[in-house]
């Protein structure tokens, strides 16, 4: 008898011990996770806010590019794809997207000079710089995070635990080649007030 309830103590003890292991196990891929996930809202947002200055910037070109039509449809194309992505795959496939589009435009941009007078179109530009630089930024405290998650999600034996729970890898966000190779825009020799140039999205 008392073997028996020596045997059902043990039992409970390492029962609970594996159950405390699962529990932390489970709690630090669910922080790690959220962690990914902050990351990302703050790339998001930045995407987001290029997106309408996109748009805005389309808006002041049509007045004098009508005939572009091609590569308004992609840019809106590309921001509908952006505002429909719920996760951060369609958001990283949207965001790379609109990089093409935006190379696009900014060649269009430069076979209408008369856009490099117009204070609404300058600003836009100026604004729409500013935005690349803070998308790098976020861009690359995102990939930190998955970097983390990732080596933690692969490490064993968390990944035993990761496969047990549905926990995968998350997605870099890379920057395409085409986005490295994307047109830089020069207006500031028509500037009073000195130089200033458009550049093509950062690629860090």
């Amino acid at each position: 008898m008392r073997g028996g309830m020596i045997a059902i103590v043990v039992l409970a003890v390492v029962l609970l011990g594996f159950g405390g292991c699962v529990a932390g196990n489970y709690n630090q891929l669910v922080t790690g996770k959220e962690a990914v996930a902050n990351k990302w809202a703050q790339v998001d947002n930045q995407l987001q806010r290029r997106g309408d200055l996109i748009g805005n910037l389309v808006e002041s070109v049509k007045g004098v590019a009508v005939q572009e039509q091609e590569v308004f449809g992609q840019i809106a194309d590309a921001r509908a794809a952006m505002a429909g992505a719920r996760s951060p795959q369609a958001g990283i496939a949207a965001a790379q997207q609109m990089d093409g589009a935006l190379g696009r435009l900014l060649v269009v941009v430069e076979n209408y000079p008369q856009l490099r007078s117009s204070e609404s179109f300058m600003r836009l530009m100026d604004e729409l710089t500013g935005t690349e630089n803070r998308i790098a930024t976020e861009r690359m405290r995102y990939n930190e995070q998955v970097q983390s998650f990732n080596v933690l999600v692969k490490r064993f034996p968390m990944n035993l635990f990761a496969g047990m729970f549905g926990f995968a890898e998350a997605p870099y966000y890379p920057v395409p080649e085409q986005a490295k190779a994307l047109p830089k825009v020069d207006f500031g020799g028509l500037r009073d007030s000195g130089a200033s140039a458009v550049p093509a999205p950062a690629t860090k």
